[in-house]
Order: structure tokens, then C-alpha cells, then sequence
């Protein structure tokens, strides 16, 4: 079955500030801040929705088709993707704007400082569709071009392809009257419990009137899990296990890999949610978002230790 991945591409480029912010920032000179921090040095790390969840999904032994933009700087994410078997297909290249990025600056508080410049998330990427054959696609829908998130779930719903409305982050950007549109004739709505409240708010909706307009809501709930609802049933699906956890970014994107790998190989939304959580469980090892890996051996022994161990040992 052939995925679709509409979303960001980003580099994300992390620097730690070795003091405290509180202690260079003068409270009554706020309306006059004028600040240099002086850094230990900045790691680049690749990340972006698309980006990451397309990571994952390579590592769960599949090639899907990332619907995103680069700029004329992306050559190093782009020889990362095709060491990874990712095609560049579905990719938009602006070569007069850089890729979208994000400066991260911590303290020894873990307060953050970040800059954003969208680059080329201001485009959308243009993928037509055509050809697709619905009965053997599925897509995702994930923060990243407005215009990208309104076309592709319209195409979606007018080409019959199963999709997955993720609107994360861009919530906010929205208008009532779009969120409902894009949620409508969806999959199932994946955010976070935060992100939740934040859509009824907007629509107006409770629960149980967003779910007549998608088949199923996912909501992920960091180290408590997450839950599973549907118009007939409400499930909790316990957090997998990590070896250690050293950072929890990037790992609801590895949870929407592993969920996806899960509904394209046939498994119930149950099963598909757990090997999200393993997934996960692996992301929050690594610090950044596409740094974990594993083995389908190892994939599969964290899952059974944690769900099932009379679960299948291969993707199926």
C-alpha cells in the first residue's frame, strides 16, 4: 500500500546556552531587551512532520511518499532521505528560499528560546494525485502548508483515499468552519489530549459529534499512553516501555509511524496503536527526532513484553 505524507520538512538546529536565562534578562529593561547569548556550539538535527514520520515508517520497512517543500539548502537532509530509500517524489524544491527551521536555544533551567523560520513551508508542494488507486493508499494529513492541509484532505475525500487528519500545531491557524471541513470524512483525528480541547473549542463540538465526522479519535497522552475512541468503544493503550528516556520530542510523530504501518498491514486501530507506542517508546531514547533505530526483531520483542507475546514477529 502506497502512503502519503503531507507535511513539514525542517532543520532543527539545537544550541544549549551554558547559564540561566533569568540571570541576563533585567525584568524592568523588558520593554528594551537587547540580548546575546553566547552558546556551547549547535547541533543540526533533521526533523519536520513529514520528515519524521517518514523516518519511522522506513524503519518499519516502508517507502513512503513525503507531500512537502525544500529550499536551496536541503542537500544534506535530502542525502539522508535517499540513504533511507525515501524518494524525493513528492518534494517541491524553492530554490530561492531555505528550509524551513527551527533555532532552539536551552538553558541550564531547560527554559527554551526558539525562533522559527518557516522558509519554504510558505509554499505548498502540488502533488497531484492522479492515478492513485484508493483502495491501496493512505495518507496523513499533518501540520505543515496551510493551503497543502485544506487541498489534500479535500482531494483525499474526492478520490476516496483513506486519510488521517493531524492538525497539531496548526490548529490555531485555522478557522472553525476549515477544521470541521478537514476532520469531515476523515479516518480518525490524531492530536494530543491539549491539542483535543483545543479543536472543540474551536468547532464548537463535543466528543461524540466530532466522532460523526471521522471514523475514530487517537488521543496521545505521553507517558500515560494513549486512547483509542470510537462511536462504539473507548479503549486506553498503555505507554510501551523505554530503555531510558531522554527526550519525548519527535515522539508522537514515531507513534503516527507506527500506528500507520500498523493500518496498512491489516491490524485493528487497537493493535495499530500499540505498535505506535513502540514505536514511540523508541524515540524518546535519542535526542531528536530521527536519531532511534531498531531492528524488526527488536521491534517486535519490545512489543510482546510490553502487549502481546503471542503477537506475529514480522510487519505482516
Amino acid at each position: 500500500m502506497q502512503i502519503y505524507i503531507s507535511g513539514s520538512l525542517a532543520y532543527d538546529r539545537i544550541m544549549d546556552f551554558p547559564g540561566k536565562f533569568a540571570d541576563h534578562i533585567l525584568p524592568d529593561k523588558i520593554h528594551v531587551l537587547n540580548v546575546c547569548f553566547t552558546v556551547n556550539g549547535l547541533n543540526e538535527k533533521f526533523g519536520g512532520t513529514a520528515g519524521n514520520i517518514a523516518y519511522s515508517l522506513a524503519l518499519l520497512g516502508e517507502r513512503p511518499l513525503i507531500l512537502a517543500t525544500a529550499g536551496k539548502d536541503f542537500d544534506r537532509y535530502e542525502t539522508w532521505l535517499l540513504k533511507h530509500q525515501l524518494s524525493l517524489q513528492g518534494i517541491r524544491r524553492i530554490s530561492e528560499e531555505l528550509t524551513a527551521g527551527a533555532y532552539i536555544t536551552t538553558d541550564q533551567a531547560d527554559n527554551q528560546i526558539t525562533g522559527f523560520n518557516p522558509g519554504t513551508m510558505k509554499y505548498p508542494s502540488l502533488f497531484k494525485f492522479d492515478g492513485v488507486n484508493p483502495q491501496k493508499a493512505l495518507a496523513i494529513v499533518a501540520p505543515g502548508n496551510l493551503e497543502d492541509m485544506l487541498t489534500y484532505s479535500r482531494t483525499c475525500r474526492e478520490k476516496k483515499i483513506s486519510y488521517i487528519f493531524d492538525p497539531g500545531q496548526s490548529i490555531t491557524s485555522f478557522l472553525a468552519d476549515q477544521l470541521t471541513e478537514m476532520l469531515t470524512g476523515s479516518s480518525l483525528l490524531i492530536s494530543n489530549d491539549y491539542e483535543l480541547e483545543m479543536i472543540m473549542r474551536a468547532t464548537g463540538f463535543e466528543k461524540a459529534q466530532l466522532l460523526q465526522r471521522t471514523a475514530a479519535i487517537i488521543t496521545t497522552l505521553g507517558e500515560n499512553g494513549s486512547l483509542l475512541c470510537t462511536r462504539d468503544q473507548e479503549v486506553k493503550i498503555p505507554a510501551a516501555r523505554a530503555s531510558r528516556v531522554l527526550d519525548p520530542t519527535g515522539a508522537g510523530d514515531a507513534y503516527r509511524a507506527g500506528m500507520i504501518k500498523g493500518m496498512v498491514t491489516g491490524k485493528n486501530l487497537e493493535d495499530a496503536t500499540r505498535m505506535g507506542a513502540v514505536c514511540a517508546s523508541y524515540a524518546v531514547e535519542c535526542h531528536g527526532t530521527q536519531e532511534h533505530s531498531f531492528s524488526q526483531q527488536q521491534f517486535w520483542a519490545r512489543y510482546h513484553a510490553n502487549f502481546d507475546p503471542s503477537a506475529p514477529t514480522t510487519w505482516g
